[in-house]
């Protein structure tokens, strides 16, 4: 019995050595925050990239847009591949040209002009389906001009997640309704 004794006592002196002992507190701390930093930083960098690439897709549509109102795009009789490549010339980082859809069409009235997210149908290869309009319309012709692209995402720990799509991804969209300028023919 008496070395069952001890032995507790032991145990317990130990643990209290342990629990007074602070050399590895530092370490044991920073596995604690470790995890949430980690997460918030990763989070920062994804929701900084799409922000930036949203921003970006916002000015190339800014300047494509131009090309149409201006009637540039009809006197060049530019097809939906030329003005495409064009769009594409101006991205300078972060989107591949393959994964932009270009959609361009006339609205019969400002009210009837479709700016709105589109609903991507995909095929059985996982590539979006959907066939995109292209009408650059004629001179005082309302037309709308939406340049999509679909972001991947990466699913940031504890859950973060910017997607909009049911594959995971994020599908930004830049939309620009304009009136074409009355010579743009």
């Amino acid at each position: 019995m008496f070395g069952y004794g001890s032995t507790i006592i032991r145990r317990r002196n130990r643990c209290a050595a342990f629990a007074q002992d602070s050399r590895g507190a530092t370490a044991v701390e920073f596995a604690l925050v470790a995890a949430p930093f980690l997460a918030l930083v990763i989070a920062l960098i994804q929701t900084f990239l799409v922000f930036f690439a949203q921003q970006m897709l916002e000015s190339v549509v800014r300047q494509s847009a131009r090309l149409v109102m201006t009637g540039q795009v009809q006197s060049a009789n530019m097809t939906q591949a030329v003005f495409k490549q064009k769009v594409c010339d101006q991205i300078v980082i972060l989107f591949t040209c393959n994964g932009l859809m270009i959609d361009m069409q006339v609205a019969t009235s400002w009210n009837s002009a479709n700016t709105a997210l589109p609903t991507l149908t995909y095929d059985a290869s996982g590539k979006v389906s959907n066939v995109w309009l292209y009408d650059p319309g004629d001179a005082g012709d309302i037309v709308v001009l939406r340049v999509m692209y679909e972001w991947p995402v990466v699913l940031g720990p504890l859950g973060f997640n910017l997607s909009n799509l049911s594959n995971g991804n994020r599908l930004i969209m830049s939309s620009a309704a304009f009136q074409n300028e009355p010579g743009a023919t």
